[in-house]
């Protein structure tokens, strides 16, 4: 089978691999779908000696079950999934508790990210994938390219917004921050799934009016006057919550210059943005105020995601490539050039 695979810094081949062995308790699926992240382009440029060079590609998966392991039950040949991207064990007691994505034995303190398919072990940029039954979620009759672009795009931004939920009231504001990959789903969750005001903001006129025509009730570009303008029309209260699915040094700041006294940040980007915090009378940050690393999502934040989309509630900006355009799909994303998600096509 073909497999896009990180073969050394910044490089990526398509190379033939063998089809995988199923363990017992895994499912082998045939890819139809899979999603190309800022994620992918991240960890090939993690240098020569990273670990995962060799590896396939690819946390972003929707396909078909091919083949069932012996011990596999509740699932058929032929039933179009999706593939929940972090691994857990489904044992421990995060997991237990509905918190796989904190898994403690797929991921640790000290771990740079949770262990997931295509980050850690085979991911989903090739012909055949093998996954554990326990990561499938039924995707019914979803375009596969949707689908497989519901399993970051969509599911990242439903578990940050979930942490917020009671947050997210017909009286508070929430500002949006980058309406990018995650940014233009979380859009469209949040206003499919809350009453609140909606503040969105981008350095991309284009993604400025897709947010005006997606659920904000103002849409702003962005820039040094982000704050004061939110500042504003609040009547200088601030945002009760400001997703930032950006993270870089500019969103960091606009979310500390415009969040409410006891209101909630949550950084879903990873664009290296950093603040400090001061403990004791911080003059920027105002009491109360509660920050999360977000990351990720748990399997029901799957699960609600493919539900808004197959009732269409929500809808992803894509750009298909086939697989052997992969080097194209890496390089238009580097550029700037994808509205949505790039997402490759055996």
């Amino acid at each position: 089978m073909r497999a896009v695979t990180y073969v050394r810094n910044n490089t990526i081949e398509i190379r033939e691999k063998e089809i995988p062995e199923l363990e017992p308790d895994q499912v082998l699926i045939r890819v139809q779908a899979a999603g190309v992240c800022l994620s992918d382009l991240a960890i090939i440029g993690l240098g020569d000696d990273n670990p995962l060079i060799g590896s396939t590609l690819g946390h972003e998966t929707a396909g078909v079950i091919e083949k069932l392991g012996d011990t596999v039950s509740g699932w058929e040949v032929g039933e179009q999934v999706v593939v929940l991207p972090l691994l857990n064990c489904g044992q421990c007691r995060e997991c237990a508790a509905g918190r796989d994505n904190l898994c403690l034995v797929a991921g640790s303190r000290d771990a740079l990210t949770p262990m997931s398919y295509g980050v850690g072990v085979d991911g989903g940029m090739a012909d055949y994938m093998v996954v554990y039954a326990r990561h499938l979620v039924a995707s019914g009759d979803l375009d596969p390219v949707v689908a497989a672009s519901l399993t970051d795009a969509a599911w990242t931004p439903m578990h940050t917004i979930n942490s917020v939920r009671d947050r997210t009231s017909a009286d508070a504001t929430v500002l949006v921050l980058g309406i990018g990959g995650l940014g233009h789903m979380g859009l469209q969750i949040l206003a499919a799934t809350s009453g609140a005001r909606i503040i969105a903001a981008d350095t991309d006129p284009d993604k400025v009016a897709f947010a005006a025509e997606h659920g904000a009730d103002l849409a702003i570009l962005s820039d040094e006057n982000t704050a004061a303008r939110v500042l504003e029309d609040t009547g200088g209260r601030g945002a009760d919550v400001i997703l930032d699915f950006i993270g870089v040094q500019p969103t960091v700041d606009t979310s500390l210059d415009c969040i409410a006294q006891g209101g909630a940040i949550r950084i879903a980007g990873l664009g290296g943005g950093t603040f400090t915090y001061r403990a004791e009378n911080d003059e920027r940050l105002p009491w109360g105020v509660n920050i999360e690393r977000a990351y990720g999502g748990n399997r029901s934040d799957l699960s609600q995601v493919v539900a808004l989309a197959q009732a269409g509630k929500i809808a992803v900006n894509a750009e298909r490539y086939d697989l052997a355009d992969v080097q194209q799909a890496f390089d238009d994303l580097a550029a700037g050039k994808i509205m949505g998600r790039a997402v490759l096509v055996p």
